[in-house]
């Protein structure tokens, strides 16, 4: 047992067990309260691996001597993050707010400073816990109390029931076709040649796809039945 925690109070081994209840807690947000209503298998990916890369990141930009880190190390990798951006389809929001708080719990795990010899080691390590389990049951409560609907786009081909006046008939047409509970119908471009017109539909379904950052109209553009 004196082994066991001769080998923990090293700092290395110290920083490991605090990244796995990192990845632990991590994994819980990401798993069990992001994916299991959303299904994307990309943003899983993506937050998994920056939870691991951000951990390790800080923790050697800040050198083994955790009594020299400084919060400037912090606030430059925010500083990095806030310029950076995905060259591909822009993030939506509830993706974008779960990746900080991925970041952010890594940069907290790396960056507290945990002294060995400290008579209170445990009672530092308890209390990164329970800020763990704030936020996760933080989560919790906006998941459940916030309700978030699916959206589709839709190529439809009969622009003349996207006139406001038919907002009843046109409903009841997608209803029937795609057997979805409609809640809103947003018009996007017209094409009259090719007599299409581009809707954005929001459902009432058991998971939740944003639809958003993936427009082929820009946003200005969409408007309401």
């Amino acid at each position: 047992m004196e082994t066991i925690l001769s080998i923990l109070s090293n700092d290395f081994y110290n920083a490991l067990v605090r990244f796995f209840i990192c990845i632990i807690f991590n994994w819980v947000i990401v798993d069990q309260l992001y994916f299991k209503k959303c299904h994307r298998r990309d943003f899983y990916f993506t937050f998994m691996l920056i939870s691991v890369a951000i951990f390790f990141l800080v923790y050697f930009m800040m050198g083994m001597d955790r009594g020299k880190a400084t919060m400037g190390v912090g606030l430059g990798l925010f500083g990095i993050f806030s310029i950076m951006r995905y060259r591909t389809d822009t993030m939506p929001v509830r993706e974008m707010t779960y990746l900080f708080i991925v970041v952010c719990l890594s940069v907290v795990h790396a960056m507290i400073n945990i002294e060995d010899e400290a008579p209170n080691h445990l009672g530092d390590m308890g209390k990164l816990i329970i800020i763990d389990i704030i936020v996760v049951i933080a989560i919790m409560l906006c998941e459940k109390k916030l309700k978030l609907h699916s959206t589709k786009l839709i190529q439809y081909d009969r622009p003349e029931l996207a006139k406001p006046e038919k907002y009843e008939e046109l409903v009841a047409d997608l209803e029937q076709r795609t057997g979805l509970k409609i809640i809103k119908v947003d018009v996007g471009g017209i094409d009259y040649l090719r007599d299409s017109v581009v809707l954005r539909v929001t459902y009432d379904g058991d998971t939740f796809n944003e639809a958003d950052g993936q427009f082929t109209v820009r946003k200005s553009q969409w408007r309401n039945v």
